[in-house]
C-alpha cells in the first residue's frame, strides 16, 4: 500500500483551490492541478494524459451530446410557449396560477432539456414576463423561476446524471434516469404549495379560463412537443431502448417536429443551433477529460480513502454523517458549478454513503447530490441560475437571493426527504431493474 504523501496531496488540492480562487478556468485548473502532482511524484505524464483520454472514452457519455442538441432544438422551435400554455390549462385558473405555471412548464421542459440554466434562459423571459404583467412582484417572478429550473436536473434526460455514472463508473444511467422522476415531481409538487401559500398572503390574481375548444387546441399544439419526453421517458422504461438510444430519437423527433409542424425554425437555423450544442459539449467534454486525470491523482494519494475513513472516524451514527455530507454539498455548490463538483465530489463520496454504516444506494444517492447541487446553481457567489434569472428580471442579485429565501427552505425540506425515505428515488429503478 502506498504511503500517505502530505506534500503531493497538498501541491493537488492546494494548486487548484489558488488556481480557481484567481478565477482560472475549472477545467484548466483541475488538469494544472493533476499534471503538477504526477510531476512531484514521479508519474508519467504521458499516463495522465491518457487519463484524459480514457475519461470521455464512455459509451454512456454519448447520450450527452444527443441530449443538449435536442434541448436546444426544442428550445429554439417555439415548444416554450408551447409549453407554458399547456401548463395555464391545467392549473392557470388558481389563485396565483401563473406561478404555478411557471412550475409545471419547467417540470415539462425539464424533461427536455435536462438542464437548470437551459430552462431559465428558454422559459424564464417568457414566464417573467408574464407574471410581472399580471401584478406578480418582480423578485417573486425570478424565484419561482429559477427554482422550479432545478426539476431539469432531476427529471429524465438529465445530462449531469450521464456525468455522474460516468464519475463513480458501473452504474445504469437509465437506472438513474427512473430514479429522478419521482423526486423531480415532489420538488415541482412542493413549490407549488409554496407559490400558492405565498400568493394567497400576497393577494397574487388568479389566471384567465379557456373555453373547452380552446383547451383542446392547446393541448394539441402541445403534444407533439411532448412526445419528446415520452420517447425518452418511455423508451427507457419499458427497456426498448437504451438511454443512448433514447437520446439519438429524441434528437430526431425534435427536429422533425421544430422544422415540419412548429415550423419555428429553418435549415439556416440549424448552424446556429449546432453551434451552440459544440460549444456546451466542448466545456462538459473537456471537463470530465481534466477531472479524470484529477480523480487519478485523487486515487494514486489515497485522497477518497482518507476523506472515508476520516468520516467515518467522526461519526458511526447514520443521521449525522448525511447531515454533514448535505451540509458539505450545500456548502461547495455554493461557490463551484455543478458538472466540476460532480466529476471531483462523487468518487470521494460514494465510498462513505455505501459502507455499512450509512448503507444508502448509489442510486438514491445521485439523486440526493444531483438535488444538493442544483440549489447551488440558485445561491451566491457562484449560482449560475441565479444570475440569469436575475439578468432576466431586472433585478441586483442580493435582492433575488433574499426573496429566494422561502424557496431554499422548501428545497431543502424536499431534500431531506430524499435523503432519509430512500422509496421515493428508489421505489421505480427497483420495480424495473431490480435491487
Amino acid at each position: 500500500m502506498m504511503m500517505v504523501d502530505p506534500l503531493a496531496i497538498t501541491l493537488l488540492l492546494g494548486l487548484f483551490v489558488i488556481l480557481i480562487i484567481i478565477k482560472f478556468p475549472i477545467a484548466f485548473a483541475l488538469a494544472f492541478s493533476a499534471f503538477a502532482a504526477a510531476a512531484y511524484k514521479g508519474i508519467s505524464l504521458g499516463a495522465i494524459t491518457q487519463k484524459m483520454v480514457s475519461g470521455v472514452d464512455s459509451f454512456s457519455l454519448l447520450a450527452i451530446p444527443f441530449f443538449i442538441l435536442a434541448g436546444e432544438i426544442m428550445g429554439a422551435g417555439g415548444i416554450s410557449d408551447r409549453l407554458v400554455k399547456l401548463a395555464d390549462v391545467f392549473i392557470g385558473r388558481m389563485r396565483g396560477g401563473l406561478a404555478m405555471v411557471n412550475v409545471l412548464a419547467s417540470m415539462f421542459f425539464g424533461g427536455i432539456s435536462g438542464s437548470c440554466v437551459a430552462d431559465v434562459s428558454s422559459l424564464g423571459p417568457i414566464e417573467i414576463d408574464m407574471m410581472k404583467k399580471q401584478g406578480y412582484d418582480t423578485d417573486f417572478s425570478v424565484c419561482v423561476t429559477i427554482s422550479s429550473a432545478a426539476q431539469g436536473v432531476l427529471i429524465p434526460p438529465s445530462h449531469n446524471m450521464i456525468i455522474y455514472a460516468s464519475a463513480i463508473g458501473g452504474l445504469s444511467v437509465g437506472k438513474l434516469f427512473m430514479a429522478g422522476l419521482v423526486p423531480g415531481v415532489l420538488l415541482g409538487f412542493a413549490l407549488m404549495v409554496l407559490c400558492f401559500i405565498i400568493s394567497v398572503k400576497r393577494g397574487y390574481p388568479a389566471g384567465g379560463r379557456y373555453t373547452f375548444k380552446e383547451s383542446l387546441k392547446i393541448i394539441a399544439d402541445s403534444l407533439l412537443g411532448l412526445f419528446t419526453v415520452v420517447l425518452i421517458i418511455g423508451g427507457v422504461f419499458t427497456g426498448i431502448v437504451t438511454a443512448n438510444e433514447s437520446s439519438v430519437l429524441a434528437c430526431l423527433w425534435a427536429f422533425i417536429v421544430a422544422l415540419c409542424f412548429y415550423r419555428k425554425i429553418t435549415l439556416k437555423d440549424c448552424w446556429p443551433i449546432l453551434k451552440r450544442t459544440l460549444g456546451t459539449l466542448a466545456m462538459v467534454m473537456t471537463l470530465i477529460a481534466a477531472s479524470s486525470a484529477f480523480g487519478y491523482m485523487m486515487t494514486v494519494l489515497r485522497i477518497p480513502a482518507l476523506i472515508t475513513q476520516g468520516l467515518l472516524n467522526l461519526s458511526h451514527n447514520r443521521v449525522v454523517l448525511l447531515l454533514l455530507i448535505n451540509f458539505a454539498l450545500l456548502v461547495l455548490g455554493c461557490i463551484m458549478d455543478m458538472a466540476p463538483l460532480i466529476l471531483i465530489a462523487a468518487p470521494i463520496l460514494v465510498p462513505v454513503v455505501t459502507s455499512p454504516v450509512v448503507g444508502m444506494d448509489p442510486v438514491q444517492f445521485g439523486v440526493v447530490m444531483l438535488l444538493n447541487l442544483s440549489i447551488g446553481l440558485l445561491t451566491p457567489p457562484v449560482g449560475t441560475a441565479l444570475f440569469v434569472g436575475s439578468s432576466i428580471g431586472g433585478i441586483k442579485i442580493e435582492q433575488a437571493a433574499k426573496a429566494m429565501v422561502p424557496f431554499y427552505i422548501t428545497m431543502v425540506i424536499v431534500l431531506m426527504l430524499l435523503t432519509f425515505v430512500p422509496a421515493f428515488s428508489m421505489t421505480i429503478p427497483n420495480l424495473m431493474f431490480g435491487k
